[in-house]
């Protein structure tokens, strides 16, 4: 008794049922589409302290810190780079912490104490890490300069803190702000324009470290 013949399918055709399955599986209901995209946005009340100033919003919740301060404080110096928490640029120092305003949701800072770059100094009297960083020219394009210096200010805190890093070799004595400990707390702002030795130096200059 012959055998029935097996189907004949190309590669190509394969392919194309293949992607088609895909498509209608992970393809969302229209009636589940139309509710999330029309679901009105959930609006809540924040109170926080800005550079020294109580300041007042009705925010989307999902808003983050860093557009809060942004978009509708009109803190502009506090940069929005990756928006992932990863190059730094959007460093803020809440309760004298520094943290990425970009991860960060505005709804969680009640009541906190927040300084962006604009809360460090003014052309007029300008903070001494600022001062430090226009002598050793720790900058070039300056996008990432206001993080690099909030991140440096919070960080040498950490280090008058007592608080170590992952390189800090004696656990039983304070931590020193060295080359090496500066260096690796320093390693969550990143400057595309590879400024880093002269950002080095201005830290070192602030921290009385030797040149």
């Amino acid at each position: 008794m012959s055998k029935p013949a097996d189907p004949e399918i190309s590669r190509r055709d394969l392919l194309i049922v293949g992607a088609a399955a895909t498509a209608t599986a992970t393809a969302p209901s229209s009636a589940g589409a139309q509710g999330a995209a029309g679901a009105p946005p959930v609006l809540a009340k924040v109170a926080f302290e800005v550079n020294g100033a109580r300041r007042e919003l009705k925010l989307d919740t999902r808003t983050t810190l860093l557009d809060a301060l942004r978009e509708h404080l009109q803190f502009t110096g506090t940069k929005k780079g990756c928006d992932h928490g990863q190059c730094g640029a959007c460093t803020v120092i809440v309760d004298g912490r520094r943290i990425n305003a970009c991860l960060s949701l505005a709804v969680m800072h009640q009541g906190d104490r927040i300084t962006p770059i604009e809360g460090l100094g003014v052309p007029e009297r300008l903070h001494p890490m600022q001062t430090a960083f226009i002598r050793h020219d720790g900058f070039q394009c300056g996008y990432c300069t206001p993080g690099q210096i909030c991140s440096a200010v919070a960080m040498l805190g950490e280090i008058r803190a007592g608080i170590p890093s992952h390189v800090t070799a004696d656990l039983t004595a304070p931590p020193q702000a060295t080359v090496e400990e500066t260096r690796e707390r320093m390693s969550g702002n990143l400057c595309r324009c590879g400024a880093y030795a002269n950002i080095q130096q201005a830290i070192g200059e602030f921290a009385g470290r030797p040149a």
